[in-house]
C-alpha cells in the first residue's frame, strides 16, 4: 500500500466537507499527470514484490518498443490495453511483474542513427575514439561520413539512450503502471549474454546451424532477411514473350517473364508434368536467347499451366519457387546479381566466349533496372522478343522495412530450426499453439496458418553492425581459409563476447586474420533472435534465478496482431527448444488503428499520429478511455471525438465526487451498508452489484472494454438519476435516517466506482481517492459484491432506480413542454406506464416528489400488449404557480 504522506498536498476542503476530506473548489483533470506520476514513483505504488510466491504473481512479457524515433498513437492504444489488465490484477491481490524493455538493436535503429548523425558504418576503418559526427547531417546520403564499426555502435548507444528517456517520459504521462526498477535493453551486456547463451545451447543441441544457401537479400541494407519479415507490395511490371531455340531444331519455345534481366542466370525451362503441350520437350534442351547457353527442359508439379505460356524459366534466383526447383531438381547455380544489387562485374564462366559476352560487358556492374532495359533492347533488336511487353501490376517481395525489391543471393547464414523442414517439430509447435490461451480466440488461426506454411528454417543472422554478435570464431588453415566445420566457442561464463574485438580462446590477437590463426564470425543476430527471449531477459534467466522462478513462465504476452508470425512464434520456438514448454499462459492481441479513411496507420504510410499533443490537449485519462473502449483484436478508428467523451467522463467523475463528498462523508470511511434503508438506495446497490459482477467477469475474460462499458453506463445513471433524485433527502429534508441512507449509499457507490474506473482513468480516480481515502486506489482491493451489504441482495429493490428515473424525466418533460423552469413546482401529477415499472417507481415516491417538485403523484398502470416493448413512463401534471 502506498503512504498518503508521499502524495503532494491536496487543496483545502470547502465548506460542507467532513473533517479530513479535502475537495478542491474547482476540480479539473488538467495537471493530474504532473501531480500523480511522481507521487506513484516515490511511493513505490507499482513496485513488484520480490517476496511473492509464483502463485501470487501476475507476470507480463511487455513488448519492448523499437527505439528508432518516436512512439505513435498505435503504441498508446495497445499499451493501454496491457496496463488496464496489470492494474486489475494488482487490485485483485496479485504482485504484478510489469517490466519495460527497449528494443534498441537492428536495422530501424541503424537507419535512424545514419540519418540523424549523417554517418555510414565502414567496418574496415580503425576505431577513432575522438570521432565527432557532423553538426548537421548532409541532405544526400552520398555525403555521409564514414565511421568505424565500434564508433558507429557508440553513436547507436548514445541516440537510443536519449530516445529511451523520451519514451519513458511519455509512458509515465500515459499512466502505465510499470515497475521502472525492472527495465532492460535488447543490446545491453545482460541481453547479449542471454542471447549468446541461448544460441550456444541451440548449437550444442543441433538446433542452430550454419549453411550456404540461397538467401532473401535486401540490397539497400545488404543483409539477409527472414521469411517472417517479408511483405508483398503491388508494383508495375511487364510480361516479355521471349523465344528459346531448340537445340535439335524445330519451333522455338516461348516463355513469358517479368525479369528478362535474369536470362543470363537461367538453368532450365520447366513445365507441369501433365501439360501435354510440353511433354514431348521433357529431356531435351534449348538455348537461351542472346547468351546461347544450353539448358534442359524439365517437369515439376509447381509449374502453372495457366500462367503465361505455361512454361517458365528457372533462374538462380528470381524467386523462392526458383529455389525450390533448383534444390529439388538438383540444378546448377548461375548467380548474376551481387550483394549490392548490381550485376556481377566479372564475366560468368558460362557466358565467357559465347555470343553474349559483348552484351555482358555492357551490363556488368549495372543496377538491375539498367541491365533490364539493356537486355530488353537487345532482345527486341535480335528478334527474340515477340511483340511489345504486356503491362501488369503484380505483387513483389520486399523486406518490411526496405525500399527496394528483394533479390535472392547465395550466402552463408545461421539458421535455427523452427519446423519449416521438420514435420515433427512443426507438429510440436502447432500443439504449443493449442496449449496457449488466445484473446481473442480467432487469432489462433493466424498462428496455425503461419506455422503450417513454413517452407524453411528461421534465418537468424544479419550482415549489420548494431546487434548481438554471434559468439563464434573460426580457425584459419595455412591457406588462410576459415574452417567453418571446426568453430571456436567461448565458455558461457565468458559471455558476452564480441569476436570482432576480442581474441579467440587459445590465440593471440596478432594471429587474427593470419594463416594458421583465427577469424571472427562477421554477423550479428537478427533483432527477433534477441526479442524472442524477452521472457528470459526480463525474468533474469541464468542471471537472477530467484526472480526467474517467481515470474516464469509468464502469465501474459500482450502484442499486436501483425507480429504473431515474428515475435509470438519466435518466442514460442525459443521456449520450446530451451524449456520444453510455453513461455506464457496466454496472449492478448490488440487490433490496428485506422485513419479516417479506414486505412491502417503505420510509419511506412506516413499517416501516424504522435500522442504527446493528444495527451496534453485531452488529458491522459481521455486518451486511455478512447483506447480502452476497443476490444482486443478489434481495429479502432483514430477518433478525437471519443477522447472528448473520455475527458467529459473524467471531469464528471471529479464533479460528481465533489457533490457526494459534500454530503458529509468522513475521511477513510467505507460507510456502513446497514444504514441503507431506502428503496431507491437499495436499488442503486443492487444495480452496482451487477456491475461489479459484470466488470469482474469481463476482466477475467480479457474483455476490458465490456468492463469499462458496464461501469460507465451505471455511472451516468447514478449521476443523472440517483444524484438528482436524492439531493433533497441527502440534505436532511426527510430526517436523519433517510439522510444516513443517502450518505451511506453515496459513499459505498463512490468508493466502488473509483475502483471500477481506476484501471481506465487512473489519474482522476487517484485524485478523488486522495480527497477522502488513505493510500492509493491502485493498491486498494478490487470491489466485491459482498462489501455492498445486504441491500445489494434485495431483489425486490431491482428496478426502483430505473422507474424513479423515468418518472422524474416524465415530470421534467411536462415542465419543458410548458416552457417553465425546472424549479417551477407542479400540482397534482399522474404518471402512466407498465405495471412493473409503475410499481418500482412508486417505491421511491417521496424522492420523485421532492426532485420533481410535485404536490402529489397518482400512479396509473397502462397495459402492454404481449410481445410489445415496454414503453417509458409518461406524465401529466398541473403547473403550479411559482411562490414569491
Amino acid at each position: 500500500m502506498s503512504d498518503a504522506s508521499t502524495a503532494p498536498p491536496s487543496p483545502q476542503p470547502p465548506h460542507g466537507s467532513a473533517a479530513g476530506v479535502s475537495v478542491p473548489d474547482r476540480p479539473t483533470v488538467d495537471g493530474l499527470e504532473e501531480r500523480w506520476a511522481p507521487a506513484w514513483q516515490e511511493a513505490g505504488t507499482y513496485a513488484f514484490d520480490r517476496t511473492a510466491e509464483r502463485a501470487d504473481v501476475y507476470s507480463i512479457d511487455t513488448p519492448p518498443p523499437t527505439v528508432s524515433g518516436s512512439l505513435h498513437i498505435g503504441h498508446v492504444f495497445s499499451y493501454t490495453h496491457t496496463d488496464v489488465v496489470a492494474r486489475f490484477q494488482r487490485m485483485r491481490g496479485k504482485s504484478v511483474f510489469y517490466p519495460m524493455g527497449w528494443d534498441d538493436n537492428g536495422l530501424p535503429t541503424e537507419r535512424r542513427v545514419q540519418n540523424y548523425y549523417g554517418v555510414r558504418c565502414d567496418p574496415a576503418l580503425p576505431y577513432d575514439p575522438s570521432f565527432t559526427p557532423p553538426e548537421k547531417a548532409p541532405k544526400n546520403d552520398r555525403d555521409f561520413v564514414q565511421v568505424s564499426r565500434r564508433g558507429f555502435v557508440e553513436l547507436c548507444e548514445r541516440l537510443t539512450a536519449e530516445d529511451e528517456q523520451v519514451f519513458e517520459s511519455l509512458w509515465r504521462r500515459l499512466g502505465l503502471s510499470v515497475d521502472w526498477a525492472h527495465t532492460y535493453s535488447t543490446i545491453s551486456a545482460d541481453a547479449r549474454a542471454t542471447a549468446q547463451r541461448a544460441f550456444l545451447r541451440n548449437l550444442a543441441r543441433g538446433e542452430a546451424y550454419a549453411a550456404e544457401a540461397p538467401t532473401l537479400w535486401d540490397t539497400t541494407f545488404r543483409t539477409a532477411v527472414a521469411q517472417a519479415e517479408l511483405e508483398d507490395r503491388e508494383r508495375e511490371g511487364a510480361y516479355h514473350r521471349v523465344a528459346f531455340e531448340r537445340t535439335g531444331g524445330g519451333e522455338p519455345v516461348f516463355i513469358e517473364t517479368t525479369r528478362p534481366v535474369l536470362i543470363p542466370a537461367v538453368v532450365a525451362l520447366v513445365a507441369h508434368p501433365d501439360d501435354e503441350r510440353y511433354q514431348p520437350l521433357f529431356g531435351s534442351t534449348v538455348r537461351s536467347p542472346l547468351f546461347g547457353v544450353e539448358v534442359p527442359v524439365v517437369a515439376h508439379r509447381l509449374a502453372e499451366p495457366d500462367k503465361g505460356s505455361g512454361i517458365a524459366m528457372i533462374c538462380t534466383f528470381g524467386d523462392t519457387t526458383d529455389v525450390t526447383w533448383w534444390r529439388e531438381l538438383q540444378l546448377p547455380t548461375r548467380a548474376v546479381i551481387g550483394w549490392d544489387g548490381r550485376l556481377v562485374r566479372e564475366t560468368p564462366e558460362w557466358i565467357a566466349g559465347g555470343p553474349g559476352e559483348a552484351l555482358w560487358s555492357e551490363i556488368a556492374g549495372a543496377t538491375v533496372h539498367t541491365a533490364q532495359e539493356k537486355v530488353v533492347a537487345a532482345l527486341r533488336e535480335s528478334g527474340a522478343m515477340v511483340g511489345e511487353p504486356k503491362r501488369i501490376v503484380h505483387p513483389v517481395k520486399f523486406y518490411e522495412k526496405g525500399d527496394r525489391p528483394l533479390e535472392i543471393v547465395t550466402t552463408r547464414q545461421w539458421y535455427l530450426r523452427n519446423g519449416g523442414r521438420d514435420a515433427e517439430l512443426r507438429s510440436a509447435l502447432l500443439e504449443r499453439g493449442e496449449q496457449l490461451a488466445w484473446h481473442p480466440g480467432h487469432m489462433k488461426h493466424r498462428y496455425d496458418h503461419w506455422v503450417s506454411g513454413l517452407n524453411g528454417d528461421w534465418l537468424i543472422s544479419r550482415q549489420r553492425f548494431f546487434g548481438v554478435p554471434f559468439p563464434v570464431w573460426y580457425p584459419l588453415g595455412e591457406d588462410g581459409a576459415p574452417r567453418y566445420d571446426d568453430p571456436i566457442l567461448p565458455e558461457e561464463s565468458a559471455l558476452p563476447v564480441d569476436p570482432a574485438s576480442e581474441t579467440a580462446p587459445g590465440y593471440e590477437e596478432s594471429q587474427r586474420g593470419a594463416p594458421g590463426g583465427f577469424t571472427a564470425d562477421p554477423d550479428v543476430m537478427d533483432t527477433w533472435a534477441t526479442s524472442s527471449l524477452t521472457p528470459q531477459l526480463a525474468g533474469g534467466w541464468e542471471r537472477d534465478e530467484d526472480l526467474y522462478r517467481r515470474v516464469f513462465p509468464m502469465d501474459l504476452r500482450p502484442q499486436g496482431q501483425d507480429i504473431i508470425r515474428t515475435w509470438l512464434f519466435s518466442t514460442v520456438v525459443r521456449s520450446h527448444l530451451e524449456t520444453g514448454g510455453l513461455p506464457w499462459a496466454r496472449t492478448a492481441l490488440s487490433g490496428w488503428i485506422l485513419d479516417p479513411d479506414r486505412k491502417k496507420m503505420s510509419k511506412s504510410k506516413g499517416n501516424v499520429v504522435t500522442p504527446l499533443a493528444l495527451l496534453e490537449e485531452f488529458g491522459s485519462d481521455a486518451v486511455r478511455y478512447w483506447a480502452a473502449s476497443s476490444r482486443l483484436g478489434t481495429d479502432a478508428t483514430f477518433d478525437t471525438g471519443q477522447m472528448k467523451i473520455g475527458r467529459r467522463l473524467a471531469m464528471k467523475l471529479l464533479n460528481a465526487s465533489k457533490f457526494v463528498l459534500g454530503l458529509g462523508v468522513e475521511r477513510g470511511t467505507a460507510a456502513d451498508p446497514a444504514a441503507v434503508t431506502e428503496a431507491l438506495d437499495a436499488s442503486v446497490l443492487v444495480d452496482l452489484a451487477q456491475v461489479v459482477r459484470t466488470a469482474t467477469d469481463a476482466f477475467e475474460r480479457y474483455d476490458h472494454a465490456a468492463a469499462l462499458e458496464a461501469a460507465e453506463r451505471f455511472f451516468w445513471t447514478f449521476c443523472d438519476d440517483w444524484v438528482e433524485l436524492v439531493k433533497d433527502r441527502a440534505y436532511g429534508a426527510r430526517g436523519e435516517q433517510a439522510q444516513a441512507s443517502a450518505r451511506a449509499t453515496a459513499a459505498i457507490a463512490l468508493r466502488t466506482l473509483l475502483r471500477l474506473f481506476a484501471p481506465f482513468l487512473p489519474f482522476a480516480a487517484e485524485e478523488v481517492w486522495s480527497w477522502w481515502q488513505d493510500g492509493s486506489v491502485h493498491t486498494a482491493a478490487w470491489p466485491a459484491v459482498d462489501e455492498l451489504g445486504p441491500a445489494a441482495a434485495d431483489t425486490g429493490a431491482r428496478g426502483v432506480l430505473r422507474g424513479a428515473g423515468q418518472a422524474l424525466s416524465a415530470l421534467r418533460k411536462v415542465k419543458s413542454e410548458a416552457k417553465v423552469s425546472q424549479k417551477n413546482p407542479l400540482g397534482a401529477a399522474t404518471v402512466y406506464g407498465p405495471a412493473d415499472v409503475i410499481a418500482a417507481a412508486a417505491r421511491a415516491e417521496a424522492d420523485v416528489l421532492a426532485a420533481g417538485r410535485a404536490a402529489s403523484i397518482t400512479w396509473q398502470e397502462v397495459p402492454v400488449a404481449e410481445g410489445e416493448q415496454s414503453p417509458a413512463l409518461t406524465a401529466k401534471a398541473e403547473i403550479a404557480e411559482q411562490q414569491g
